[in-house]
């Protein structure tokens, strides 16, 4: 190559690179606004967020990072990532809601900006930034990202390894490979196989694909191949060796078999759903970029068909298509497996509509916008199909009128963008309004609406008062009401779950045992439950909701 040109050549790369990162500065910056402000607003959720909050909380009980636990027993329902990072900051800055929901938001925060880096370094500035707007303002990212769950280390994780195979077997650049490797070790420590199995039902039908169509596909070397498998072994191996000689195979037939595999093809928790539970959920949660993944997943289409360049959009359609089969197919269901292709809307949505900006093409754009208003419709049909499949309990229920609220603004925002579309030197800025609409939306909901719904979790008021009053040899327990996780979080471990249903549940649920095990014992029940004393003196200490706190305490039991 003649200096000038090479020197030209470097100037573009370096260009391109600077970019890049301006776009992940910006994606960042536009997720961190969706996730961090009020993010440790109301208490946790339960019972998934109060259940890993406990459970990152008994690492600094038990000093025990590589045996879980939970309630005082060993816990293995889910790899350790996710706790570690919980207990480390409650470790540093204090055990509260804004600690334990920080990891998640720094993952998604995270992603926006790796996706920003990433669409900028293959297609535009504007597109990447677009794509790291639609990414960090859809409903159902900024939900996963204001929650103490693991999922959005394992989304970031799997988004990170997926898009680095894609360049590795494009360029056959060995660093992308080796990123790839480290990501799904860090997805194996965040949700076991998960990462692996997803990537995997992603990249390899792409590859095929692309070689089908004629693209270019350089496939690693034996020694990258073997490199890559010491990488993930040398960030997974430690753990799983202390884990294996703490508590021996049966840890991971718990971890892998019954909790992996077993949700695969089992239903566990109670948490199934019907074929298409999913369709609610991706109307829900892509909320309010829904009418543009419609033309979105056309232009990808479309795009597919060209062998040279069309290589970005068959990893999209792959990304977006196969997993939403795979997870349908499945036996257990939770609407926050399907935010694991998030990233493959956004970057459809955002090229589609980066494309037809740049076309001056804006009639589709407009027409697009236009639909925004009848996908309230559709909303309305995504919450109410969601809410009966997970037969949600009227704590939720409250939040419609807030969604009511929010569906109004949104439409404010999709009137703004189509009079943006309407000029072409104004056009390219409609998509940002909507999404600053988007943003200013799902914060009022997450700080002004998230208050309106404390009243109707009766565990954390209950729990201050057992706190309050408790003393050192006093027993806590709950029977015939949810809420266990929270009141294990709320108050100190060992709680103990009672059994009046004569359902035959083992010994140690007895009431009778738990309401005689102490000199004082505190039962968290509904109001109108009546629980056996058997001898002993009951009082009510306090009531929220449908139930009520009971101290029993007096003379021991009678036979």
């Amino acid at each position: 190559m003649p200096p000038a040109r090479e020197f030209g050549a470097r100037a573009a790369n370096s260009r391109s690179v600077s970019s890049a990162w301006r776009a992940a500065v910006i994606g960042a910056l536009v997720a961190a606004l969706a996730t961090l402000p009020g993010l440790g607003v109301g208490t946790l959720w339960d019972n998934s967020e109060t259940a890993y909050g406990e459970v990152a909380r008994e690492i600094l009980i038990y000093h025990d990072p590589i045996v879980l636990h939970f309630n005082g027993v060993p816990w293995f329902v889910q790899p350790p990532l996710y706790f570690w990072i919980a207990a480390a900051f409650a470790h540093l800055f204090g055990l509260n809601e804004f600690t334990l929901r920080l990891p998640s938001a720094l993952a998604t925060i995270a992603m926006g900006g790796a996706v920003g880096y990433v669409v900028a370094r293959t297609t535009s500035s504007s597109a990447a930034l677009l794509a790291a707007t639609v990414l960090s303002t859809s409903l159902m990212q900024v939900v996963v990202g204001r929650l103490a769950i693991m999922d959005a280390l394992l989304d970031l994780a799997v988004a990170i390894a997926i898009l680095s195979a894609f360049a590795a077997l494009r360029t056959g650049a060995a660093q992308w490979w080796y990123v790839c490797c480290g990501a799904l070790a860090f997805g194996m420590l965040a949700k076991g196989p998960a990462a692996l199995v997803v990537t995997a039902i992603v990249i390899v039908p792409w590859a095929i694909w692309e070689r089908r169509s004629g693209g270019r596909v350089v496939l690693p070397s034996a020694a990258r191949w073997i490199l890559g498998a010491a990488l993930f072994a040398a960030i997974v191996g430690p753990w799983a060796i202390l884990l294996y000689r703490a508590a021996g195979s049966a840890a991971f037939a718990e971890l892998v078999g019954h909790y992996t595999v077993g949700r695969y093809i089992g239903t566990i928790e109670n948490q199934g759903g019907p074929l298409y539970y999913y369709v609610p959920v991706i109307i829900l949660g892509t909320f309010p970029w829904f009418p543009f993944l419609v033309p979105g997943v056309l232009a990808s289409i479309r795009a597919a068909r060209d062998p040279a360049a069309g290589a970005p959009a068959r990893l999209c359609l792959s990304w977006a298509v196969i997993p939403f089969v795979f997870f349908s197919l499945a036996q257990t269901k939770l609407p926050n497996y399907i935010a694991l292709q998030l990233p493959a809307f956004a970057i459809m949505i955002a090229i589609w509509f980066d494309e037809i900006v740049r076309r001056d093409d804006r009639r589709a754009a407009l027409a697009w916008t236009a639909v925004v208003p009848f996908t309230i419709g559709g909303l309305a049909f995504a919450i109410s199909a969601f809410s009966h499949d997970n037969k949600l309990t009227r704590d939720l229920s409250v939040l419609h009128d807030a969604a009511t609220g929010a569906t109004w603004a949104i439409l404010i925002g999709s009137a703004l963008c189509f009079i943006l579309l309407l000029r072409k030197s104004t056009a390219i800025f409609g998509p940002f309004v909507l999404g600053a609409t988007s943003v200013a939306t799902l914060l009022i909901l997450a700080i002004v609406a998230e208050p309106l719904v404390e009243p109707f979790k009766p565990i954390p008021p209950l729990a201050a008062v057992i706190q309050r009053e408790r003393q050192p040899s006093d027993l806590v327990a709950i029977e015939g009401v949810s809420g266990e996780n929270a009141l294990i979080f709320y108050t100190v471990p060992p709680v103990e779950a009672l059994d009046l249903s004569g359902s035959g549940k083992q010994a140690e649920h007895d009431p009778r045992r738990g309401i005689c095990a102490a000199r004082r014992v505190f039962v968290v029940t509904s109001r109108t439950r009546s629980v056996p004393t058997y001898g002993r003196t009951r009082s009510m200490l306090a009531v929220a909701d449908k139930d009520a706190l009971y101290l029993y305490e007096g003379p021991r039991c009678k036979n």
